[in-house]
């Protein structure tokens, strides 16, 4: 197909990025069309053929993509999370149903972004990452303006870079905050901007280093992390000293100007490589785990399966750093303590939630907690978080016993979690 009848479809969500693409896919000579998701689009694409539609209107986003002829479909910019019961479905949504609904299903980001690209597959379209159709976006090797990292910041580097690699296999954010050889935060379903915020709040931070890098296995053409102007504000009212990302898999969105905002702030931003394969390290659980209800309440055949993603989680993270729980929820981990307290974890999971999925009168999620937490007050917690139950980990003792008492007084089920040999 020449370029002149060539077009590249953009589902576009907010941010610069669909339109820095368009731009650069419009200089080259091919054609464009936006499909625009309402309520999520917070830029002008009037200069480009663009259709709105909204979340529900799926039948919508196919028509007009293939009736503007487009092979290719770039799908960019930052979403939030779908409230089902707020859709307004259209014809297509209805027919699409049941793929619909086994996207919600599949619970974590990686899975669900997944079947999103394997849909539009069946749908005709050739899903491709924004670097392929703008390359230029791409952060290289080396720091982007005046300023660099020092050798220290470099070791924080590099163990953020540990960090979202040990997490990768429980589909946890692409995200991390280190400051002198400490983690003070892991992104979690509240996203990368939520997490300096609280991070900034807690004053806990010093002169801090965001690490920002791919999973291992993302979906590299539907998410690829990016950063842009705003990363840089946030990164500053934080008092960080810079921003990390890695090099050729990471988009920086408003290039110039984020630049001359990282050099006005003292703020270096720079990509790094990756520590060669044979360098990284194995943080694979080296034992599984079998949940032990203490009192009467048992978790479901469900809940087992949260209870041991999230002790994984934290076998993962232990030879790294000392964390105290993990909250999941229908297989997705929503949050990872780093620092910050069991209180303040277990309140931050009470505001997030699965794609699709909003806590209702029913509990959902399970909290998985080192031994040493105070239980006590993370029974409580727990329970104002609306949480089904709590996993210890950990061995039955006179506390745990008392804990479980109050935990089913207030619905919840407390197990311990007894090692099991073998691979997780």
């Amino acid at each position: 197909m020449s370029l002149a009848h060539r077009a590249i479809g953009i589902l576009a969500g907010g941010g610069s990025l669909p339109r820095e693409i368009a731009e650069y896919v419009a200089a080259r000579g091919e054609r464009v069309h936006i499909v625009a998701i309402a309520g999520e689009v917070d830029r002008d694409l009037s200069s480009f053929p663009v259709t709105t539609v909204g979340w529900g209107q799926i039948g919508g986003m196919v028509r007009a993509f293939k009736d503007a002829d487009c092979s290719d479909l770039v799908i960019v910019g930052s979403v939030r999370r779908p409230d089902l019961a707020a859709l307004r479905p259209d014809l297509g949504f209805i027919r699409s149903l049941p793929a619909i609904l086994r996207i919600i299903a599949a619970g974590g980001d990686d899975s669900v972004l997944t079947r999103v690209v394997r849909f539009f597959e069946q749908k005709g379209f050739a899903v491709v990452a924004p670097a392929t159709v703008a390359p230029e976006l791409l952060v290289g090797k080396g720091p982007l303006g005046c300023i660099a990292a020092d050798v220290a910041q470099q070791k924080d580097v590099a163990l953020g870079f540990s960090i979202v690699r040990a997490l990768g296999p429980y589909d946890v954010g692409q995200a991390v905050i280190v400051s002198g050889g400490r983690v003070v935060a892991i992104e979690g379903a509240e996203g990368t901007d939520a997490m300096m915020a609280r991070t900034a709040y807690q004053h806990r931070q010093g002169r801090g280093v965001l690490v920002k890098r791919p999973k291992p296995g993302q979906e590299m053409r539907i998410d690829l992390p990016a950063i842009g102007p705003a990363t840089i504000v946030c990164a500053a009212e934080a008092g960080f000293a810079g921003i990390a990302v890695l090099a050729g898999g990471t988009l920086a969105a408003e290039r110039a100007k984020l630049v001359r905002r990282a050099d006005e702030a003292g703020l270096f931003v720079q990509g790094f490589e990756d520590a060669p394969a044979g360098k990284q390290e194995d943080c694979r659980p080296s034992h599984s785990w079998e949940p032990v209800t203490i009192d009467r309440l048992a978790p479901r055949r469900r809940q087992r399966a949260d209870i041991r993603k999230g002790a994984a989680v934290l076998s993962a993270l232990a030879p790294l750093a000392p964390i105290q729980g993990a909250v999941v929820a229908g297989r997705y981990v929503l949050a990872v303590e780093a620092g910050e307290g069991v209180g303040s974890l277990l309140e931050r999971a009470r505001g997030l939630h699965q794609w699709g999925r909003r806590y209702s009168a029913r509990r959902a999620g399970v909290a998985v907690l080192a031994q040493e937490v105070d239980l006590e007050p993370a029974v409580a917690n727990a329970a104002a978080a609306g949480l089904a139950g709590l996993a210890l980990v950990g061995e039955p003792c006179p506390a745990v016993e008392k804990a479980a008492k109050e935990a089913n007084r207030l619905g919840m089920f407390m197990v311990v979690l007894r090692a099991l040999a073998g691979r997780a």
